[in-house]
Protein backbone atom coordinates (compact mmCIF):
# COMPACT_ATOMS: atom_id res chain seq x y z
CA UNK A 1 0.00 0.00 0.00
CA UNK A 2 1.16 3.01 -0.69
CA UNK A 3 0.34 7.08 -0.39
CA UNK A 4 1.30 9.75 -3.44
CA UNK A 5 2.34 12.85 -1.87
CA UNK A 6 1.64 14.97 -5.07
CA UNK A 7 3.40 18.67 -5.10
CA UNK A 8 4.17 21.90 -7.30
CA UNK A 9 7.25 23.73 -5.46
CA UNK A 10 8.70 26.50 -7.41
CA UNK A 11 11.12 28.13 -4.48
CA UNK A 12 10.66 24.66 -2.49
CA UNK A 13 8.39 25.56 0.61
CA UNK A 14 5.95 23.10 -0.83
CA UNK A 15 7.99 20.50 -1.04
CA UNK A 16 9.40 20.64 2.25
CA UNK A 17 5.64 20.63 3.47
CA UNK A 18 5.25 17.60 1.24
CA UNK A 19 8.52 16.04 2.54
CA UNK A 20 6.41 16.38 6.02
CA UNK A 21 3.34 14.54 4.90
CA UNK A 22 5.50 11.67 3.92
CA UNK A 23 7.02 11.54 7.22
CA UNK A 24 3.85 11.17 8.45
CA UNK A 25 2.39 8.84 6.43
CA UNK A 26 5.59 6.61 6.74
CA UNK A 27 5.06 6.59 10.70
CA UNK A 28 2.18 4.25 10.11
CA UNK A 29 4.06 1.82 8.18
CA UNK A 30 2.84 2.60 4.76
CA UNK A 31 5.05 3.89 1.91
CA UNK A 32 4.71 7.55 1.04
CA UNK A 33 5.85 8.28 -2.57
CA UNK A 34 6.77 11.79 -2.86
CA UNK A 35 6.91 13.41 -6.51
CA UNK A 36 6.28 16.31 -8.19
CA UNK A 37 4.04 17.64 -10.93
CA UNK A 38 7.30 16.52 -13.61
CA UNK A 39 7.75 13.17 -12.37
CA UNK A 40 4.35 11.83 -11.45
CA UNK A 41 2.77 9.34 -13.40
CA UNK A 42 -0.34 7.72 -14.01
CA UNK A 43 0.22 4.85 -12.83
CA UNK A 44 1.46 6.60 -9.20
CA UNK A 45 -2.19 7.41 -9.11
CA UNK A 46 -3.54 4.20 -9.90
CA UNK A 47 -1.06 2.45 -7.14
CA UNK A 48 -2.14 4.58 -4.48
CA UNK A 49 -4.51 4.22 -1.81
CA UNK A 50 -4.84 7.86 -0.78
CA UNK A 51 -3.40 11.40 -3.13
CA UNK A 52 -2.20 14.27 -0.62
CA UNK A 53 -1.58 17.12 -3.22
CA UNK A 54 0.10 20.44 -2.76
CA UNK A 55 0.33 23.62 -4.18
CA UNK A 56 1.41 27.25 -3.47
CA UNK A 57 -0.86 30.01 -4.13
CA UNK A 58 -1.54 31.11 -7.86
CA UNK A 59 -3.86 34.17 -7.15
CA UNK A 60 -6.20 32.14 -5.02
CA UNK A 61 -5.54 28.90 -6.87
CA UNK A 62 -3.68 25.71 -7.43
CA UNK A 63 -0.43 26.20 -9.70
CA UNK A 64 -0.97 25.64 -13.44
CA UNK A 65 0.93 22.66 -13.31
CA UNK A 66 -1.09 20.83 -10.38
CA UNK A 67 -3.96 21.21 -12.18
CA UNK A 68 -2.08 20.00 -15.57
CA UNK A 69 -1.83 16.79 -13.74
CA UNK A 70 -5.40 16.47 -12.83
CA UNK A 71 -6.35 17.91 -16.38
CA UNK A 72 -4.08 14.78 -18.04
CA UNK A 73 -5.01 11.89 -16.11
CA UNK A 74 -8.42 12.59 -15.96
CA UNK A 75 -8.59 9.04 -18.04
CA UNK A 76 -7.87 7.57 -14.30
CA UNK A 77 -10.39 9.14 -13.07
CA UNK A 78 -12.82 6.50 -12.47
CA UNK A 79 -9.93 4.01 -11.30
CA UNK A 80 -9.73 6.77 -8.69
CA UNK A 81 -13.32 6.63 -6.82
CA UNK A 82 -13.34 5.80 -3.10
CA UNK A 83 -9.59 6.41 -2.63
CA UNK A 84 -8.92 8.78 -0.02
CA UNK A 85 -7.66 12.65 -1.26
CA UNK A 86 -6.26 15.47 0.97
CA UNK A 87 -4.90 19.08 0.33
CA UNK A 88 -2.20 21.17 1.16
CA UNK A 89 -0.94 24.51 0.43
CA UNK A 90 1.91 27.42 0.56
CA UNK A 91 1.85 31.18 0.53
CA UNK A 92 3.96 34.22 0.85
CA UNK A 93 1.22 36.56 2.81
CA UNK A 94 -0.47 35.38 5.79
CA UNK A 95 -3.92 35.87 4.21
CA UNK A 96 -2.89 34.80 0.86
CA UNK A 97 -5.74 32.37 -0.44
CA UNK A 98 -4.20 29.34 1.32
CA UNK A 99 -7.66 27.64 1.76
CA UNK A 100 -8.58 28.54 -1.44
CA UNK A 101 -6.03 26.97 -2.87
CA UNK A 102 -6.94 23.75 -1.02
CA UNK A 103 -10.45 24.08 -2.20
CA UNK A 104 -9.32 24.06 -5.34
CA UNK A 105 -7.45 20.66 -5.14
CA UNK A 106 -10.27 19.21 -2.88
CA UNK A 107 -12.96 20.05 -6.24
CA UNK A 108 -10.64 17.92 -8.88
CA UNK A 109 -10.40 15.32 -6.12
CA UNK A 110 -14.09 15.16 -5.83
CA UNK A 111 -14.81 15.32 -9.42
CA UNK A 112 -12.22 12.26 -9.14
CA UNK A 113 -14.63 10.50 -7.28
CA UNK A 114 -12.11 10.09 -4.04
CA UNK A 115 -13.25 10.64 -0.52
CA UNK A 116 -11.89 14.05 0.69
CA UNK A 117 -10.33 14.57 4.48
CA UNK A 118 -8.82 17.59 6.16
CA UNK A 119 -6.15 17.72 8.74
CA UNK A 120 -7.42 16.37 12.06
CA UNK A 121 -9.01 17.88 14.80
CA UNK A 122 -5.52 17.75 16.71
CA UNK A 123 -4.10 19.99 13.90
CA UNK A 124 -6.11 22.83 12.74
CA UNK A 125 -9.26 20.69 11.62
CA UNK A 126 -9.83 22.61 8.76
CA UNK A 127 -9.16 21.87 5.23
CA UNK A 128 -5.80 20.62 5.28
CA UNK A 129 -2.50 21.87 6.31
CA UNK A 130 -0.81 24.90 5.21
CA UNK A 131 1.98 27.49 6.20
CA UNK A 132 3.27 30.75 5.34
CA UNK A 133 6.52 30.46 3.27
CA UNK A 134 8.84 27.16 4.45
CA UNK A 135 7.19 25.16 6.96
CA UNK A 136 7.28 26.01 10.90
CA UNK A 137 7.30 23.71 13.70
CA UNK A 138 3.89 24.02 13.90
CA UNK A 139 2.67 23.52 10.42
CA UNK A 140 5.48 20.48 10.41
CA UNK A 141 3.84 18.86 13.18
CA UNK A 142 0.01 19.54 11.46
CA UNK A 143 1.82 18.18 7.93
CA UNK A 144 3.02 15.00 9.75
CA UNK A 145 -0.57 14.63 11.35
CA UNK A 146 -2.33 14.73 7.80
CA UNK A 147 0.05 12.44 6.61
CA UNK A 148 -0.41 9.77 9.54
CA UNK A 149 -4.32 10.74 8.94
CA UNK A 150 -4.57 9.58 4.92
CA UNK A 151 -2.37 6.99 5.95
CA UNK A 152 -4.70 5.21 8.68
CA UNK A 153 -8.19 5.70 6.35
CA UNK A 154 -6.09 4.22 3.55
CA UNK A 155 -5.41 1.05 5.76
CA UNK A 156 -9.14 1.24 7.04
CA UNK A 157 -10.59 1.09 3.32
CA UNK A 158 -8.34 -1.36 2.55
Amino acid sequence: MQVLVLYYSKGGNTRQLGEEIAKGVESTNIKAVIKSTNEVTKEDFQESSGIIAGSPVYFGGMAADLKRVFDEFVGVRKKMENKIGAAFATGAHHTGGKETTMLSILQCMLIYGMIIVGDPMDASGHYGVACLQAPDETAASDAFKLGARVAELCKKLQ
